[in-house]
């Protein structure tokens, strides 16, 4: 099995998620990454995934990750994840 990269995500409530990152891609300059609970994606299940883009810190050096929620940008992101996971079938609600 292949070694997925993980990032640690902090709720609003300050509760810390491991996110595992499927995929990623740069847009217009902005770096995003596909992202999921789950360390694998099967076929027959359904998967939560989420969009997140990089947001760069005051420093240049430091990074940080957001959830991407404009609805716009998010089906445009998505359009782009959905090509590269083509054998995967990626939804967005």
């Amino acid at each position: 099995m292949k070694n997925i990269e993980s990032i640690p995500f902090l709720t609003d409530d300050n509760t810390e998620i491991e996110f595992y990152i499927l995929e990623q891609t740069t847009i217009n300059g902005n770096n995003y990454l596909l992202v999921s609970e789950d360390q694998m994606i099967r076929d027959d299940e359904d998967t939560v995934v989420y969009i997140m883009k990089e947001i760069p810190g005051e420093s240049g050096d430091m990074v940080s990750y957001e959830i991407v929620e404009d609805e716009e940008e998010l089906e445009n992101v998505s359009r782009v994840f959905e090509q590269l996971m083509e054998d995967l079938d990626i939804e967005v609600e």
